[in-house]
């Protein structure tokens, strides 16, 4: 069994018509014993960037905090907020510098990004666990659920999507998914960022 797969959990990110979703499972287990059905995996890094972190549980915890860290340090040095692409390179280099010994997480990263004519545009990115970037157009997936999310999203997903259409294909995406999969689901957490507001929701999913 794959280290990566140990307590299990899915995140999917989506990009709509000037919006972006993050969602994320709740639940934590060992192997296949769960532990915890509230077990969180996505986290603000900004007001418009959020990142979630699926793969083994302490490195969850401990990469939370380094890019907790490194996110403020920005903001002292630069005097102003991070840029998500700027944090998907932040993110990379973070884990490359740990390649020999690495951290077992699949960070996925979702946000608002500022044109030059003063708008906002999606951004969604994700990396391997020694910082390969994978940026897209339409979602990225990561997590113990994957194979199952792609093909659920291939299906489900359109460009343009209004922020309700977003959030409704993108809880959809991952509730089904995770469905097929035993290692995640018991529920699911749901962020929708547009450019006013950040709306968070929390579904119910299958017990069992």
């Amino acid at each position: 069994m794959s280290i990566m797969e140990y307590n299990g959990g899915s995140v999917i990110a989506m990009v709509g018509k000037e919006c972006v979703a993050i969602a994320s499972d709740l639940r934590l287990g060992n192997q296949a014993l769960g532990i915890s059905s509230n077990f969180k995996k996505i986290f603000p890094m900004s007001d418009r960037i959020y990142l979630g972190l699926p793969g083994l549980a302490t490195d969850v915890t401990t990469l939370k905090e380094i890019f907790r860290y490194r996110v403020n340090m920005y903001t002292i040095k630069e005097e102003r907020e991070i840029e998500p692409e700027t944090f998907a390179h932040l993110v990379s280099s973070t884990l490359y510098e740990r390649r020999f010994g690495p951290y077992f997480i699949e960070p996925v990263m979702a946000g608002l990004e500022k044109t030059a004519t003063g708008g906002y545009k999606p951004f969604i990115a994700a990396t391997d666990l020694i910082g390969c970037l994978n940026f897209a157009k339409d979602f990225v997936v990561a997590g113990t659920a994957s194979t199952k999310l792609f093909g659920v999203a291939e299906g489900l997903w359109e460009p343009d999507l209004e922020p309700e259409d977003l959030f409704e294909t993108c809880a959809q995406t991952l509730l089904n998914a995770v469905d097929r999969d035993a290692y995640s689901g018991w529920g699911a957490e749901v962020y929708l960022i547009t450019k006013d507001k950040v709306v968070k929701r929390t579904l119910k999913g299958r017990m069992d």
